[in-house]
């Protein structure tokens, strides 16, 4: 089945890394994260976003400037 991948075949991203990936602080993650701009699932204390929904996010934020 074309699309996206098994839930148990997706690599989950920390938020660092997600941050690192996006060049950003970690702080502006969590603020996409609570906003509900970015989904993520809550694993104890902290966040873990699949890196298929961090891509699509970068890809979605693009804009043609001019």
């Amino acid at each position: 089945m074309a699309g996206k991948p098994e839930l148990s075949e997706a690599k989950f991203l920390t938020v660092a890394e997600v941050a690192a990936m996006m060049r950003v602080s970690k702080m502006t993650v969590y603020r996409l994260v609570h906003g509900g701009d970015l989904p993520a699932v809550r694993v104890g204390r902290s966040f873990r976003v699949r890196e298929d929904d961090a891509n699509e996010y970068i890809k979605n934020s693009f804009y043609n400037a001019g």
